[in-house]
C-alpha cells in the first residue's frame, strides 16, 4: 500500500471513529493538527508518513471521554495500523506518540523522544491556544457543565497528572492551568513563533473578559 492510500484510508477511520465527538475534540481539531504538523514538517528533518499518521490518530480516543483509560487510543490506533499492513516499527514510533502526547498537567516526564513526537505534540498544543484554543476550552467546559469563572475559586498550578485529570474547576482557570503555560512548551522553532501570538491574542481575551466581568467595558 501506497503512502497516499494508507493517508486516505485513516482519514476515512477517523471520521468515523469521531463521528459524535465533543466538538474540541472531533475531526476538524484532528484536521487542524494535521495541518498544523505538516506545516512544522515542512521545517524539520523527519519522517512525515510518521507525522502524518500521528497526527490523524493521536486524539481517536482522548481517555477524558473514557473514565480516565490512556490505553484505549494507542490500542485503536496500533489495531488499525497493523489492519493495514504497516511494518511494526513504525507502528511502534506511532504508538509511542499518541502514549507521549498529552499534557497532563505539566508534570509528565515523556517516556519516549523523537522529532515526530516534537512536530505532533507542538501541532496539537498549538490547537489549544489562540482564538480556537478559547473556543474548544468554553466548548469543553460548557460539555462538562463547568462556571465560566469564580473568583473564589484560584487556579491550581503544579498538579499531578490525577489532580489535573479529575479537576472540575472553573474553566478560566485552565488558562492558568494549562493554556498559558504551553507558549514555553513548544519544541520547534515554528511552534515557538507561531505561540507567541497565539499567547497574546489570549492574554488579551483575558484582560478583556475580566474588565466585562467588573462591569468596566
Amino acid at each position: 500500500m501506497n503512502n497516499t492510500e494508507l493517508i486516505s484510508n485513516t482519514i476515512h477511520f477517523v471520521k468515523q471513529q469521531l463521528e459524535n465527538a465533543e466538538g474540541g475534540h472531533d475531526w476538524f481539531h484532528i484536521e487542524r493538527v494535521y495541518k498544523n504538523a505538516l506545516l512544522i514538517a515542512r521545517e524539520e528533518t523527519c519522517d512525515l508518513q510518521i507525522v502524518q499518521l500521528a497526527a490523524l490518530l493521536h486524539d481517536i480516543a482522548d481517555s477524558k471521554f473514557h473514565n480516565g483509560d490512556e490505553s484505549i487510543g494507542p490500542k485503536i490506533a496500533r489495531d488499525f495500523l497493523t489492519s493495514q499492513q504497516l511494518d511494526s516499527e513504525t507502528t511502534d514510533h506511532i504508538v509511542a506518540i499518541i502514549e507521549n502526547i498529552s499534557f497532563k498537567g505539566g508534570n509528565f516526564e515523556k517516556k519516549f523522544k523523537s522529532i515526530e513526537l516534537d512536530i505532533v505534540q507542538d501541532a496539537d498544543r498549538l490547537d489549544a491556544i489562540g482564538a480556537i484554543g478559547i473556543a474548544r476550552t468554553f466548548n469543553y467546559g460548557g460539555f462538562k457543565n463547568r462556571a465560566l469563572y469564580d473568583p473564589k475559586i484560584a487556579p491550581k498550578l503544579n498538579m499531578s497528572t490525577e489532580e489535573y485529570k479529575s479537576s472540575q474547576a472553573p474553566t478560566i482557570n485552565h488558562f492558568y492551568e494549562k493554556l498559558l503555560l504551553l507558549k514555553d512548551k513548544m519544541n520547534t522553532p515554528t511552534a515557538k513563533k507561531i505561540a507567541q501570538e497565539r499567547h497574546r491574542f489570549m492574554e488579551s481575551f483575558l484582560s478583556q473578559f475580566y474588565a466585562e466581568w467588573e462591569g468596566a467595558k
